[in-house]
């Protein structure tokens, strides 16, 4: 097996437990280059103590992914015991099978993600060395859940730091179009190939249930809802009326069929455009509702953004708080792990201060329990959810 070396003083951090490594921590050699993207490697310090096994890709910015700390196979029964692992943490907290079954290193699956839905699995392959071990990975998957479908959502941008292809596959099955998903009681619609990530985001489920429970006879915007995660439960909770806003017609288009299903479409207004433009023309026509909810995709995708990422969730919550009804709830969201708390926190109380309004903290969240967090890994803590009382 390949063999690769840290610099001196660079494995405090792994004997930590942080399971990266980054390429200007190890010592070069040409061995490295010549090693072909996702190799299988011992991880050693510089005076060759063995630190674990992992994927090493020299061309990659994060160089080595930690898969063991032990001396052993990495082949299908290593991955069935971490599917094990991570199923029966899921069945201890969830009575049907709609969750994230992996998520990555902190399930001890780097570069893995696998959503379930129902007898669907959606598989998201970040790097190369999982690319290289995928007929492990499915053998096992086979074992543990036997899905139907399995679909292969490879049009990440990650994939191309990698040097792999973007690409979409249907490993096994027939995807159901649409797909539904079963959460909080409430039943919704994906597209689980052409959706955004998987088609769903599971890692909101909390959130929405604590938002709904301010929603009873209220009247309720979700602003970038996508196919109605927010808006669809705040309804089925009782909301007087629910107003959804997003830019893709498909979403939408889901949202209906889905609000439908549940009865509460006759509730319902869809609006399809630009967040910022529709929450402007809004806020022209003086509108006002008691819960105001943004969920924007991530502002704050590099470190090189973080300036321009906390501008525009500033301008998200002052125009959402503008929305927002005197005694209202504000919910202002973001999946941007380079947005710390306390960064996030800044930037939308900010917004908030320059719409003239005031506000009172509710609850600062994060993300729902099958997005475990990793003891050493921030970026694996990336979701956050202010709730707020305007004034």
């Amino acid at each position: 097996m390949l063999t690769i070396r840290l610099k001196k003083g660079c494995e405090k951090t792994i004997q930590k437990g942080f399971p990266w490594v980054f390429a200007g921590n190890l010592i070069a050699s040409s061995e490295h280059l010549l090693a072909a993207p996702g190799r299988l490697a011992q991880l050693h310090s510089a005076r060759d103590a063995f630190l674990g096994l992992g994927t090493f890709n020299a061309a990659a910015p994060i160089a080595f992914r930690m898969l063991s700390t032990k001396r052993e196979p990495i082949d299908a029964q290593f991955f069935r015991r971490r599917l094990e692992a991570a199923l029966k943490k899921r069945e201890a907290k969830f009575s049907e099978p709609y969750y994230r079954l992996a998520h990555a290193e902190s399930d001890g699956l780097p570069g893995i993600i696998l959503d379930r839905f129902g007898q669907v699995i959606v598989m998201q392959v970040s790097t190369a060395g999982m690319q290289r071990l995928l007929p492990g990975l499915l053998e096992a998957l086979e074992s543990v859940v036997s899905p139907q479908t399995i679909i292969l959502r490879g049009d990440i941008p990650a994939r191309e730091q990698e040097g792999l292809a973007r690409e979409v596959k249907i490993l096994k099955g027939t995807p159901p179009e649409p797909a539904e998903v079963h959460e909080n009681g409430c039943l919704y619609l994906a597209d689980l190939l052409r959706g955004q990530k998987t088609g769903w985001f599971y890692d909101q489920r909390d959130n929405r249930k604590l938002t709904a429970g301010y929603a009873p006879n209220k009247t309720v915007l979700d602003v970038y809802s996508h196919s109605g995660g927010f808006g669809l439960l705040t309804a089925k909770a009782g909301a007087a009326q629910v107003t959804l806003v997003d830019s893709s017609a498909i979403a939408l288009k889901l949202a209906k069929e889905a609000a439908a299903r549940n009865g509460v479409h006759e509730r319902c207004v869809f609006l399809q455009g630009d967040a910022f433009d529709t929450m402007q023309a809004l806020a022209r026509e003086k509108r006002l509702y008691d819960v105001v909810i943004a969920d924007p995709p991530a502002f704050v995708k590099a470190r090189e953004h973080i300036v321009s990422g906390m501008k525009g969730y500033e301008k998200v919550a002052r125009m959402a708080a503008t929305l927002t009804a005197s005694g209202g709830v504000l919910v202002v969201a973001s999946c941007s792990h380079h947005a710390t708390r306390t960064r996030f926190r800044q930037a939308v109380l900010g917004g908030i201060e320059q719409a003239g309004r005031s506000g009172e903290i509710l609850h600062f969240t994060g993300h729902a329990a099958d997005h475990p967090v990793h003891p050493h890994l921030p970026q694996s803590e990336y979701l956050k959810a202010l709730f707020l009382r305007i004034a």
